[in-house]
């Protein structure tokens, strides 16, 4: 498992605001909460967006299933 580092800030302000806004917490249950703080990286080829929820805090992680914008959330 090699975590490669990325720089989420490199994408353009409409794509980081998609990935900012469309989280899933598993510890509020609820879709759309948004996140803080965000960390791009990559790991075993699967690119990931690591934060914090914006309502609880706790880390949220979206998997990118491509570079185009389709995302998928998971623990």
């Amino acid at each position: 498992m090699d975590r490669k580092e990325r720089d989420f800030y490199q994408r353009d302000a409409e794509d980081q605001a998609s990935f900012l806004e469309q989280t899933w917490c598993n510890n509020c249950m609820q879709v759309d909460l948004g996140m803080t703080d965000p960390v791009e990286y990559e790991l075993d080829g699967v690119v990931m967006i690591e934060g914090k929820c914006k309502k609880c805090g706790e880390a949220v992680t979206t998997e990118l299933a491509d570079e185009d914008d389709e995302s998928e959330w998971i623990d």
